[in-house]
C-alpha cells in the first residue's frame, strides 16, 4: 500500500507521547447537556419521494438525492469500542427506506463501523476511498467501488466524487496513512451536496473543491472534536474554521455535523453549536442558511 498525504503534503503526525500528554491532562466536562433529538419514528424520513436530508447523528446522514437513498459514514451501533453513544440514532436503521448507496469517508472507527455495514448488507453499493475496500470485503461486503481524489462514479442521476480532506487514517498500528481519506460531493438534477468527512481547515483544499464544484447547495461540515486545539487542529476543525470553510466553498447552506453524539474530545458537548451560531451572527449570514439540526430531524433539500 502507498503512504498517503494531504493535498499540501502533510500528515498530522502526533505520536504516542502526544496522546499520553493529552490523556493525562484531559478536562472533565460537567456541563448539563443532552443532545437534542426529534423523535419522528422514521415517518418524515420515508414519507416523501422528494429530495430530503435526515441527521442520524455524528457524521451519519440519510439523504434522498438523484432518486437514490444514500447513507454517509453510517453508524447505528450503540458504541464505538469503549465509547458509548450518548443518544439513540435519530431514526433506527429498520425504519429507514432501503439504502441504495453507502459512502465511507475513511477508516477511523467512528466513520467506518463494520457492525452497521454488515446490517445494511450487500444490497447497497459501497463507495470508499482507495485501499479501504479490503476492510469491507473482509466481512463479506463485495459490492464496493474505490475512488481516488477527484474520481467519480455515476449511479443513474447521481454522480459521486471523492474530494480531498485534511486528515489521516489508521485502523491498526501497521496501516497508518496507508488507506486514503476524503469527503464526497453528490451531484444530482435536484442540487449538489457535500459531506466533508473528517477534516482540518485548509484554505488550499476548500478553494480547490470550490473551483471544481462552484454550486454546492448543502455542505455537511464537522463542528466538533476540536479540544485540545494543540492536539486536534491538524485533523479536525473548530466551529469558526468550519464557518470559514463554508465561506470558501461558497455553499448555499451549512449543515452542522460531528458533534453531540459521542464524547471524543474535551470541549463541552453543547459548545460547538453555540460557537457556530455566534460566528454566523458575527458574519451576518442569513439564519435560514445555517442548519443545526436535531438528531432525527429531516429537512427538504430545496
Amino acid at each position: 500500500m502507498p503512504i498517503y498525504r494531504n493535498l499540501d503534503g502533510t500528515t498530522p503526525d502526533k505520536g504516542i507521547g502526544d496522546l499520553l500528554k493529552w490523556q493525562l491532562s484531559r478536562k472533565r466536562d460537567r456541563s448539563p447537556f443532552t443532545t437534542p433529538r426529534r423523535d419522528n419514528d422514521g415517518r418524515m424520513l420515508g414519507s416523501t419521494e422528494s429530495p430530503h436530508l435526515t441527521w442520524i447523528g455524528h457524521a451519519t446522514f440519510v439523504q434522498r438525492l438523484g432518486g437514490r437513498i444514500l447513507a454517509t459514514d453510517p453508524i447505528w451501533s450503540r458504541r464505538i469500542h469503549t465509547i458509548p453513544r450518548l443518544c439513540a440514532p435519530g431514526v433506527e436503521l429498520e425504519a429507514c427506506p432501503r439504502i441504495d448507496v453507502v459512502t465511507v469517508s475513511h477508516a477511523h472507527y467512528d466513520h467506518l463501523d463494520l457492525p452497521t455495514l454488515k446490517r445494511i448488507g450487500n444490497d447497497a453499493l459501497y463507495v470508499v476511498p482507495k485501499d479501504n475496500a479490503d476492510i469491507l470485503r473482509g466481512v463479506g461486503l463485495t459490492n464496493v467501488i474505490e475512488l481516488g481524489w477527484w474520481e467519480s462514479h455515476e449511479i443513474g442521476d447521481l454522480r459521486i466524487t471523492l474530494v480531498p480532506a485534511q486528515h489521516w487514517s489508521m485502523r491498526a498500528p501497521w496501516d497508518r496513512n496507508k488507506r486514503l481519506w476524503g469527503g464526497f460531493v453528490y451531484e444530482s438534477p435536484e442540487g449538489t451536496s457535500y459531506h466533508a468527512g473528517d477534516t482540518a481547515f485548509s484554505e488550499q483544499m476548500f478553494t480547490a473543491i470550490a473551483e471544481r464544484f462552484p454550486r454546492i447547495d448543502w455542505a455537511m461540515l464537522p463542528i466538533g472534536a476540536y479540544d485540545p486545539v494543540w492536539f486536534m487542529q491538524a485533523q479536525h476543525m473548530g466551529p469558526e474554521e468550519a464557518g470559514r470553510a463554508f465561506e470558501l466553498l461558497g455553499a448555499k447552506h451549512f449543515v452542522a455535523m460531528h458533534w453531540g453524539t459521542f464524547k471524543l474530545t474535551d470541549e463541552p458537548l453543547g459548545e460547538p453549536p453555540e460557537r457556530i451560531r455566534a460566528f454566523w451572527a458575527e458574519r451576518g449570514h442569513p439564519q435560514e442558511r445555517l442548519w443545526v439540526m436535531d438528531i432525527g430531524e429531516t429537512r427538504p433539500l430545496a
